[in-house]
């Protein structure tokens, strides 16, 4: 039986979700920001994690500086 990456317990047919290789429990599938429900395919991926399109993926890796994006991705250094 495999186990799900996010509470270790084993993920029965019925409850299953596939996502980034792994099964996981439907509500297991959070993004690792800002803990939003997410669905099979409906999401982003960095190192493992599963992360929300908008606007957690985007903040944290997509293109930095003015012109991209909302306020969450303007850096002056």
């Amino acid at each position: 039986m495999p186990k799900c990456p996010s509470c270790q317990k084993e993920v029965y047919f019925a409850e299953k979700v596939t996502s980034l290789g792994k099964d996981w429990h439907r509500p297991c599938l959070r993004c690792a920001r800002c803990k939003k429900t997410l669905n099979s395919g409906g999401h982003a991926e960095h190192e493992g994690k599963p992360y929300c399109h908008m606007p957690c993926y985007s903040a944290l890796f997509g293109p930095k500086g003015f012109g991209h994006g909302g306020a969450e991705s303007h850096k002056f250094n």
